[in-house]
């Protein structure tokens, strides 16, 4: 694996291969040392354009767990606000030394443009660019729902039959095009639900279920239900009339987490907005698995960056 910039880029056993190797990482922070020497020498780049802490701080913490240095880049107070670009920003890191990059950025695209643009020589690592993907958060969303289901037993299996409803601001969001590629690949059924002015163009022709009506899908059942925060800093106009409207919607509130299923597990990607697209008793209840999200962000980046610092090494051998 020479990059990692989309869930299109893996097939089945590649992404189960991605979830076997996580739980090995994951066994890591179990040791007294929680730490690896497998990237030592390695200097990972984190080049943030957008504001972030869950993302940055687990790319961080994975790099530091196998050893590598870290270098962390924040647009805000850069040089980027006197008007250079990303060839610029990129290149300047990269003449410090990188051996890969993890890119945030606004733009649709921007990681793909800067892993084969020849700007520089270093593995890309996309954390999310645009309203395009997020691949290292739908397999940390992935591995989670395994992880829940299947426990110690969950190595090598995928998520056939698994049924996966993800709601919200299906639009503007990177998470759920990544989830939808990958869940669908691991042999998940999922549902989209949202008001239709949150659906993109084409929805239809996606590999899931599309409806606006969330009760109802909370009738056919889940094995997992994903809220979305709805990204009002990537919005220019009135999506819905208000957000108490939206809430009563097509929000988890207290009643309709009442009727999800014993066995319903619900995610997050964060942040979250309590009372508006979920409650509180439904984020902090004992089938949230939103903290161990967060954990296993870490051992799902980790395994990402041995990946693609492995392919790194492989192409200038």
């Amino acid at each position: 694996m020479r990059h990692m910039l989309s869930t299109r880029d893996l097939d089945r056993d590649a992404a189960v291969g991605i979830l076997d190797i996580a739980e090995d990482m994951a066994d890591v922070a179990t040791r007294a040392v929680p730490k690896l020497p497998t990237l030592r020498g390695k200097t990972v780049a984190n080049l943030f354009f957008e504001d972030s802490t869950r993302t940055r701080l687990s790319f961080e913490a994975a790099a530091k767990r196998l050893s590598a240095d870290v270098i962390t880049f924040s647009a805000k107070g850069s040089s980027v606000s006197k008007g250079e670009s990303l060839k610029d920003t990129a290149q300047t890191i990269a003449a410090m030394g990188i051996d890969a990059v993890v890119l945030r950025h606004g733009a649709s695209g921007a990681a793909s443009v800067l892993a084969n643009s020849g700007w520089i020589d270093a593995a890309v690592v996309n954390a999310g660019d645009g309203t395009h993907e997020h691949p290292t958060q739908a397999l940390l969303d992935a591995y989670s729902i395994r992880k829940r289901l299947h426990g110690t037993a969950s190595r090598g299996r995928d998520l056939d039959g698994i049924r996966v409803t993800i709601v919200g601001d299906i639009l503007h969001s990177r998470v759920a095009r990544s989830n939808v590629t990958l869940l669908t690949t691991l042999g998940a059924h999922v549902t989209l639900v949202a008001p239709a002015t949150l659906l993109p163009v084409g929805v239809r022709s996606w590999p899931v279920a599309v409806t606006h009506d969330l009760d109802a899908a909370i009738a056919s059942g889940a094995d997992a239900i994903m809220m979305l925060r709805v990204q009002s800093e990537r919005m220019n106009a009135a999506y819905f009339p208000s957000e108490r409207e939206y809430a009563r919607q097509w929000g988890l509130d207290d009643v309709r987490f009442g009727r999800l299923g014993p066995d319903t597990m619900v995610l997050h990607p964060g942040p979250m907005n309590r009372g508006f697209e979920i409650s509180a008793a439904a984020a902090d209840s004992a089938r949230s698995v939103v903290l161990d999200q967060v954990t296993n962000g870490v051992s799902i980046r980790m395994a990402v960056l041995y990946l693609v610092l492995a392919g790194a090494m492989e192409a200038k051998s």
